[in-house]
């Protein structure tokens, strides 16, 4: 399982960065090469996918809009994951009152609504782009990873090796290095790829509700919110992007159960209760 879900992130990571290789499979490979005449046409030869409301072909916009959307997942989940491992190492390793200020903030942004909090931060802003997307929903999405980081440090530094390092003088940067870190893999790989595909699916519904990403970009969530008026009459300008973003976020989720599994052999059910 392990090697099929690696492999479709692959691909779907190939698909980002180098678009062309597939897009020019079929027909156009260009997604801004459009043709009024052909507008809303269903799939024929040469167009798999057949053409959106501007009579762009509809393949080629949905390979090229794996970018942005996977651009947005990664790179929010990256800014969440650099907090997250800042604050959950010093809530984790520092006395009792760092720990409860870093747990107070914390469960103030759990208390506060994900995407209403996106929401008014990228109603604020002029330009919404992969950068200031990705930015607005990190700002609000820290906070479970911390919780989980904190936990997993807590847990390591009561580690029998972690006392003897201690008891030998190593530092406190030492041993969060060496050996709270490694200890916190699983954890942390296991949330950071969940969260990518929630953030995936938090784009393309901020998108959807007008205040996410903007033209020219290219991104499954606006050709979603493109096909909502016309979806009775067109069906195929909603259903082909929505199959590439829910495959995208069934194959990060279940990246992160076979991690975990691959990780963490205590996590693995036994043969006779499968």
């Amino acid at each position: 399982m392990f090697h099929v879900t690696a492999g479709c992130l692959l691909l779907l990571a190939v698909m980002a960065v180098a678009p062309g290789l597939f897009s020019g499979w079929f027909g156009h490979g260009d997604p801004r090469a459009c043709d009024l005449g052909r507008s809303s046409q269903g799939p024929s030869a040469g167009h798999p996918f057949g053409f959106d409301m501007q009579g762009c072909d509809l393949y080629a916009n949905v390979v090229h809009g794996a970018g942005a959307s996977l651009g947005v997942g990664l790179l929010a989940t990256a800014c969440s994951l650099a907090i997250a491992l800042v604050l959950g190492c010093l809530a984790g390793m520092s006395g009792r009152v760092v720990d409860s200020v870093i747990a107070r903030l914390t469960d103030v942004f759990l208390g506060f609504p994900f995407l209403l909090g996106a929401i008014v931060v990228l109603n604020s802003v002029t330009t919404r782009n992969v950068t200031s997307v990705a930015l607005a929903l990190a700002l609000f999405g820290w906070a479970p990873m911390t919780r989980v980081v904190r936990a997993s440090v807590r847990s390591a530094r009561e580690a029998d090796y972690v006392l003897m390092s201690r008891t030998l003088g190593a530092g406190e940067w030492h041993i969060v290095r060496r050996h709270v870190l490694p200890h916190i893999l699983t954890p942390v790989l296991v949330i950071a790829s969940i969260t990518v595909g929630g953030v995936v699916v938090a784009e393309a519904g901020l998108t959807f509700l007008g205040v996410g990403m903007q033209s020219p970009s290219i991104s499954w969530g606006l050709q979603l919110a493109g096909a909502q008026s016309s979806f009775s009459a067109h069906p195929h300008l909603l259903i082909f992007p929505g199959l590439f973003l829910s495959f995208t976020v069934f194959a990060l989720i279940a990246f992160g159960d076979t991690v975990r599994d691959a990780l963490d052999p205590r996590a693995r059910r036994p043969r006779s209760a499968q």
